[in-house]
């Protein structure tokens, strides 16, 4: 893979650019779908291809391909040339100027990137992965007499191989596997159907709880048994850890400079400012040996690191790229991020990191006194103004009542804005959760002291 990159990078030069990177990135995927004791699909694919990104002056220019033939690379090459000759000059357009030679894990001693591979992804065969989906079907049909059927389960997994290549000098290479398994449990009440997630995640399917994930979607599903509207009010609201991940998502994206520098984030200016209470503490960490996004470095070479975002109550900095450092005069945090071999980096979030609080949920829940409990919302990446950072979604959940769980809640809204949110973080819970769904998220359960909620 590497020697594809310096090849890639040799060939633009060639071409005339005046500096060049090259990402190419190897991605083998599965998904198996089951249902009724069935296999209903099962899919392999492996996509091969590289980027690069070529300069020619104050000029950049993209193209990709998939030929790496030594024609089809200096073909790829040529192309990002020829787009950075035609494109507009930007004062800032120029490679990482961080000459940081990256190491293979095997000779990085101590590296992070060691424990991003499980070898029983490899392993498995197509047979085991596909009974470890039916396991957790059969789990969430026997868990609770009241589950009527399933929805889904579906395990999918992915090993990467990504190698990057820079004429300034950064480059590295580094392997990296993951896998998930979801159930879509359906309950029963004699007036309608309920549905619970459950779900689970690692770095290989050995990782993987198929009862503990199957039991999670019944539970989930036969807890919203004779569900109804809760009265409108505003209230104390704990987010249990699969929202406050979509909550914590929306912050990650809306500190990220290029969302920043645009205009299009309610934490634009605030730097240094007081955003949150002192209970909600989120780090950057695409370091971390748990983390799903984690990397010996990011979309176009530079390492990785954990990024301080809000401690103290304090927002300390946004998460950069080389290009929006620049121009907002500041260094990069590690976080270009790239959607694959086809697309330019971009800022983005890596893992992003709730840090635990004191208390249990039980304990949450009696701080909380009387309140919701929100287990799902619906619509929240199309229900939020990324400008101002207000939402209104639609959500379910459960009543608390003197501290305690009670009856299922349906068919509410919840409202506010992100920034009054993270003001109102009374008290964070001591479990942390990784959530795969949209983003690398690990977060507790989160009390919020207050907020309005929409019902009868």
């Amino acid at each position: 893979m590497i020697e594809l990159a310096k090849g890639a990078v040799a060939a633009t030069l060639a071409a005339g650019a005046t500096d060049a990177e090259a990402y190419a990135s190897e991605d083998a995927r599965r998904e198996v779908r089951v249902h009724g004791g069935e296999v209903e699909s099962l899919t392999a694919a492996t996509q091969l291809g590289i980027g690069v990104r070529a300069w020619v002056g104050a000029r950049a220019g993209y193209a990709f391909g998939t030929d790496l033939s030594e024609v089809g690379l200096a073909a790829i090459g040529a192309r990002a040339a020829e787009a950075a000759r035609v494109a507009d000059e930007d004062e800032f357009a120029a490679p990482p100027d961080l000459p940081v030679r990256l190491l293979h894990p095997t000779g990085a001693k101590g590296a992070p990137e060691a424990e991003l591979v499980d070898p029983s992804l490899g392993a498995w065969s197509s047979a085991e992965i596909a009974e470890l989906a039916l396991a957790v079907e059969r789990a969430a049909l026997a868990a609770d007499g009241r589950v009527a059927g399933v929805e889904q389960a579906v395990y999918a997994d992915s090993a990467e191989r990504i190698a990057l290549v820079s004429s300034t000098g950064i480059g590295g290479e580094y392997e990296r596997s993951s896998c998930y398994a979801y159930v879509q449990a359906l309950a029963e009440d004699g007036d309608g159907r309920e549905t619970g997630l459950g779900f689970d995640l690692g770095r290989g399917p050995a990782a993987l709880d198929p009862t503990a994930i199957g039991r999670e979607g019944a539970e989930r599903a036969t807890a919203m048994i004779g569900a109804v509207k809760p009265g409108s009010r505003s209230c104390p609201v704990v987010l249990d850890p699969t929202v406050a991940a979509s909550f914590v998502g929306l912050v990650g994206r809306g500190l990220g400079a290029g969302a920043v520098q645009r205009g299009r984030s309610p934490f634009a200016g605030k730097v240094g400012a007081a955003l949150a209470t002192t209970a909600f503490v989120l780090h950057d960490d695409g370091l971390d040996p748990k983390g799903p996004a984690s990397a010996p470095f990011d979309g176009e070479g530079l390492p990785r690191r954990r990024t301080a975002l809000i401690e103290e109550g304090t927002l300390h900095t946004y998460l950069f790229d080389t290009y929006t450092a620049r121009r907002g005069g500041a260094s990069s945090t590690g976080n270009a991020g790239r959607g694959g071999y086809r697309s330019r980096p971009s800022v983005a979030p890596s893992n992003l990191i709730v840090a635990p609080g004191p208390l249990g949920f039980d304990e949450l829940l009696r701080t909380a006194g009387d309140g919701v409990c929100v287990t799902d919302v619906a619509g929240l990446h199309s229900g939020v103004n990324p400008v101002s950072g207000v939402f209104s979604v639609g959500a379910s959940g459960r009543a608390i009542r003197n501290g305690e769980l009670a009856e299922p809640l349906r068919e509410f809204t919840i409202a506010g804005d992100l920034t009054s949110l993270l003001g109102s973080v009374q008290v964070v819970g001591d479990e942390p959760r990784w959530v795969p769904f949209g983003g690398s998220v690990s977060t507790p359960a989160l009390l919020v002291a207050g907020m309005t909620v929409a019902g009868s």
